[in-house]
């Protein structure tokens, strides 16, 4: 009886273990499966025009289609207008210069332009301010004085704003709405670089990198891509939920080399310098000093640079020194 016992608890052992050992090995392939599809599904055919530029990590949303937005390609060419809308008629056949990225205010552009420049050919980025409080916009009246800090300087009237506040999300997520409303491709969010300034309201890295994780999980599933604009303290903490940078002035201030990084992820770099006497041609010499990749603009290469005057208007310069005036819907057009 002992022995018969024995040797049937032996059998029913056998069976339980082969019984686990197929259970174990479905479930490796189960999810070696699903593995393989998730790698495809989020691979580099995201569904972009960008052919393998790599996805970028760490989106905490993906939109409706579940595909990422459309994202800028380092080297992309580019033209940012924030001083008046570009004249543009509904039928026209071109638009100058003849880049494929237009960086323009979102609330002064109408978005009969933005249709218009995608017939043509070209993406937008839509600019407004994030992180600051600017008199005279549409939806100023709706930021409460407890929200705000000091002004910005040499901005006067321009004030800080208290990133974390409900209030002042909200607002912005009016402004995504409103962006994608228009037909925006992605947008350029100012001023997020608060805990560096004199704010008044004790902003800290981490409330601009909260604010992002905020703003991306409003822009991805609305289909538009999201830059940091400056900021480069925080870029190793938002770079992957940010699809590409717009930076001012890292020759001048020595810094190109921290937004770097970008490039160095596949993430292009829309790259402005203010020269002295921007507005005409500008000699050999002071446009190699920003388009080099040595001295004050060392890390710059690969970043997709401009050079404009400080009032963002339709003339610019390229780092081959071609020129360039985009026609305005005003008499100041520049030189």
């Amino acid at each position: 009886m002992a022995k018969g016992t024995k040797s049937t608890w032996s059998l029913r052992r056998k069976l339980i273990l082969a019984a686990i050992a197929v259970v174990v090995v479905l479930g490796l392939a189960l999810g070696l499966g699903l593995g393989l599809t998730i790698g495809r599904n989020g691979g580099s055919d995201n569904g972009n025009d960008n052919g393998n530029a790599p996805t970028p990590t760490g989106s905490p949303l993906p939109s409706p289609t579940g595909k990422l937005p459309w994202t800028p390609r380092v080297n992309d060419t580019w033209q940012i207008i924030l001083q008046n809308n570009i004249e543009l008629s509904d039928d026209a056949t071109s638009v100058t210069p003849n880049v494929s990225v237009f960086d323009v205010d979102m609330f002064d552009t109408p978005k009969e332009t933005i249709d218009t420049l995608h017939r043509l050919g070209k993406r937008v980025l839509c600019y407004w301010s994030g992180g600051s409080y600017e008199p005279g916009r549409p939806d100023s009246d709706q930021f409460q004085k407890d929200d705000m800090g000091k002004e910005l300087d040499g901005w006067p009237g321009e004030k800080w704003l208290k990133l974390s506040s409900d209030g002042v999300r909200t607002i912005m997520k009016s402004r995504v709405e409103l962006s994608a409303q228009k037909g925006c491709d992605a947008v350029d969010v100012d001023n997020v670089d608060g805990y560096q300034n004199d704010n008044g309201i004790n902003l800290t890295e981490q409330d601009s990198i909260d604010f992002l994780s905020y703003l991306s999980n409003l822009t991805v599933p609305l289909n538009m891509s999201l830059g940091l604009k400056n900021a480069g303290d925080i870029i190793p903490s938002v770079l992957p939920i940010v699809h590409f940078s717009v930076n001012e002035q890292c020759v001048a201030e020595g810094e190109c080399q921290t937004f770097h990084a970008f490039i160095d992820a596949g993430k292009p770099v829309f790259h402005i310098e203010y020269p002295d006497n921007a507005g005409s041609k500008l000699k050999e010499d002071i446009v190699q000093n920003f388009c080099g990749d040595t001295g004050d603009a060392s890390g710059s290469g690969g970043f997709s640079t401009v050079l404009k005057k400080m009032d963002l208007d339709g003339w610019v310069e390229y780092c081959d020194q071609s020129v360039e005036t985009t026609a305005l819907n005003s008499t100041d057009q520049g030189s």
